[in-house]
């Protein structure tokens, strides 16, 4: 009808609910089954697609996955999965588990994120309607926990240039533009010494908490992402097929750049 013509055709041993182009070169597909990860190879001047790794997560047999991630650290040689309430990664080199964030949600991991631009860091979402962060070298406990929302949170993104700023989602039908600055790889704090002579920073100083919230949506809200283009814009979608494109505030964006 659009004048398409099919360039590569996957196949798994599973059904597929979700798809990611690898981070670096997208020479390779990610994709989330019921209960194992499948990584393609891709060819594109051939237009053919081998498998290189699957991978089964370990859990319920009446538990699928809901979601997995490109770590954009160590050359994408790592991915994560939500499986059941834990986060498991995995070495994609030897196909085994390398770290594990246990009980990350006290029902149900519904999305994951890494920190693009801070190694190890995570963040995760989920059915107790919280959002966490996590240091995957020490995962006994969360960093932070933001209890905003009021009922499932579906979606979590780190901004890909300005990490301080996290997006959420959720079925209470709002999303939520939120600052983890004292997480973040830009500098947080006092940046003068206290007996250095210099105007004060606090007052630009950009605090964690709730920055804005968008009440556009009338059902629950599965989606939300940042524009690959644009640092401040992004894009939410709910149920009942609205989309909704928002802008990060003016003033949250002058206190990041001055």
């Amino acid at each position: 009808m659009w004048g398409l013509t099919l360039a590569t055709a996957l196949f798994s041993s599973e059904d597929i609910s979700s798809v990611q182009w690898q981070l670096m070169d997208g020479s390779q597909l990610l994709g989330v089954g019921e209960h194992q990860l499948t990584v393609w190879d891709l060819d594109t001047g051939r237009g053919a697609a081998a498998v290189s790794s699957e991978i089964p997560c370990p859990g319920r047999a009446q538990s699928a996955l809901t979601g997995a991630r490109w770590n954009p650290h160590q050359c994408c040689s790592q991915v994560a999965a939500a499986c059941d309430t834990h986060v498991r990664g995995f070495d994609l080199r030897c196909g085994q588990q390398a770290w594990t964030v246990e009980n990350a949600d006290a029902q149900l991991v519904r999305d994951l994120d890494f920190n693009p631009n801070k190694q190890y860091y995570l963040a995760t979402c989920g059915d107790d309607c919280r959002v966490k962060f996590w240091d995957i070298r020490k995962p006994t406990a969360p960093l932070k926990v933001l209890v905003d929302h009021s009922h499932w949170v579906w979606r979590v993104r780190f901004n890909h240039f300005h990490d301080q700023l996290v997006l959420t989602s959720s079925s209470d039908w709002r999303v939520l533009l939120t600052s983890a600055a004292s997480l973040s790889s830009e500098p947080y704090g006092h940046l003068l010494d206290d007996d250095d002579d210099g105007p004060a920073q606090s007052g630009a100083q950009l605090a964690d908490g709730q920055l804005a919230c968008c009440e556009e949506h009338e059902d629950s809200v599965y989606a939300a992402e940042w524009s690959s283009a644009d640092p401040w814009t992004y894009a939410s979608l709910s149920f009942d097929g609205r989309l909704v494109v928002s802008r990060v505030p003016r003033q949250v964006k002058y206190k990041i750049l001055l």
